[in-house]
């Protein structure tokens, strides 16, 4: 058990006030009121639907004697009281406090933007595996130190989660973690306190409104996150992506670029795209992949722009590369007995859909059907909804809309709401079934030898959320299923 002393962990926290002893050893930091107890420091976060503050006399009941506020509370004369000026911020600072500030222990990389975060992380983590170099992943799908597999139940984990997993790479001798930064974390001060040796972007679309409000906050969350880079560290990013150089623009760290389209740092080109791969110009190099489309050229161009960056050999990081496999859930595909060719996407934004789909446009011969298998989640951002919608019309020959996570909401409401974005010329080739399965089973039955069909939303997912239960659901695993009950 760690045991740490109240000012210790306070160090860079901005502090209002001090009533207390601040000499007090405490064992561990929560935000949860539930695991409060004697020998513990609780931080009261006000969050946007719940205010821990309104706890504090629980906490207290529990034997907690230290509590860090952000708002004027009375507690008896034998509680330790810190006044900070932002709590949320605080946890991550006293997080990196508490675990001896293991992002300064490893060469920490963060990856942000609405698409590809996922791939990138994964594929860096996999060369520098490869490498040689042990490293830890923190990703969507699973986190990783070294290839022990840890599960993972957000993008970017609690202030608290973070900092005990990166503790636990330096513990094991990880030299790097790569992690995905989302924007929540961002503005939640979820990655405060932590030391990043550099940072990418990828790209930005319409995604998480429901939460930030509008694009623009959207887009500076995102910057947020190079606004706080040291001098020491890298900053990378598309200037492909029209708000790309946004990123950069208060940044303290060392600027770079990359793009497939313009003059960047970092330059590659698409040479040949189809389902056996890709075959790109890197850095004056051709280089074949496993990966396919012009979104995961854009993938491999960031991960070699990294490794550059992070001073690893060009010729083995180019040789690993071209062995590297696809991330699961992500343009992961199948052709069955009878040569129907099915991929599984996590597309769930308009932009992650349009770039599958011509992807898909890229490399169909025009002789087939493409099926498009689409939801969108409940909870979430609801005016993507018919965009999405309209996106799968215009490029697939025929659409079923169906059930994604509808999480609290109807999901006849959500498909409906979907339905508003079909214009009436693609009526006629677009379906709603509300059950996902049988949407999937629909477009295998109709599917002929040779056609393509698209599950776009939930990727690697292996559930469905409804009224808050998730049900076992895999995407491929349903449609590989179907392919052999169907016979096709």
């Amino acid at each position: 058990m760690m045991t740490k002393i109240i000012k210790d962990i306070l160090y860079g926290v901005s502090i209002v006030s001090v009533k207390g002893n601040m000499d007090t050893a405490v064992d561990a930091v929560v935000f949860d009121s539930r695991l409060a107890k004697p020998g513990v420091v609780f931080v009261a976060i006000e969050g946007t639907t719940v205010d821990a503050h309104n706890f504090i006399p629980k906490v207290i009941e529990q034997g907690c004697t230290t509590i860090i506020a952000q708002k004027a509370v009375e507690v008896a004369e034998n509680i330790n009281l810190i006044i900070v000026n932002d709590t949320a911020k605080a946890l991550g600072i006293m997080s990196a406090n508490f675990f001896d500030n293991p992002s300064q222990q490893l060469k920490l990389v963060g990856i942000t933007g609405t698409n590809g975060k996922t791939t990138t992380t994964t594929l860096l983590h996999k060369l520098f595996m490869e490498l040689g170099h042990k490293s830890g992943l923190l990703s969507t799908v699973v986190n990783k130190i070294g290839n022990e597999e840890i599960p993972s139940t957000h993008t970017t984990p609690n202030p608290v989660a973070l900092n005990e997993l990166l503790a636990k790479m330096v513990y094991e001798g990880c030299e790097y973690c790569f992690m995905e930064v989302s924007s929540h974390s961002v503005s939640q001060h979820r990655i405060a306190g932590l030391e990043f040796a550099g940072a990418a972007f990828t790209n930005i679309s319409h995604d998480h409104l429901d939460y930030h409000g509008t694009f623009k906050a959207y887009i500076e969350a995102k910057k947020g996150f190079f606004d706080m880079l040291p001098t020491s560290a890298f900053a990378l990013t598309n200037v492909d992506d029209k708000n790309g150089m946004v990123m950069l623009q208060n940044t303290k760290a060392k600027k770079y670029t990359y793009a497939l389209k313009t003059p960047a740092d970092f330059k590659a080109k698409v040479i040949e795209n189809q389902f056996s791969g890709l075959v790109v110009n890197m850095a004056g190099t051709e280089l074949w992949s496993r990966l396919i489309g012009d979104f995961n050229a854009y993938n491999l161009l960031t991960v070699y722009a990294i490794s550059q960056l992070l001073e690893q050999d060009k010729i083995e990081v180019l040789t690993i590369l071209s062995n590297l496999e696809s991330v699961e859930g992500r343009f992961e595909y199948i052709r069955s007995n009878g040569g129907i060719t099915a991929i599984v996407d996590y597309a769930h934004t308009p932009d992650a859909l349009e770039n599958v789909l011509k992807t898909i446009a890229n490399i169909r011969t025009k002789n087939e059907t493409v099926f498009t298998v689409v939801g969108c989640g409940g909870d979430r951002d609801k005016a993507k909804r018919p965009v999405m919608a309209k996106i799968a019309c215009e490029l697939s020959d025929k659409v079923i809309i169906t059930s994604d996570n509808p999480r609290s909401e109807e999901p006849e409401i959500i498909i409906e709401e979907m339905m508003a974005g079909v214009e009436g010329q693609y009526f006629k080739k677009t379906l709603s079934i509300q059950d996902r399965a049988q949407a999937i089973k629909t477009a295998c039955a109709m599917a002929e030898p040779g056609d393509i069909i698209l599950i776009a939303g939930k990727g690697h997912e292996k559930y469905q959320e409804i009224k808050g239960i998730k049900h076992d659901f895999d995407d491929m695993k349903t449609v590989k299923e179907l392919f052999e009950k169907l016979g096709k």
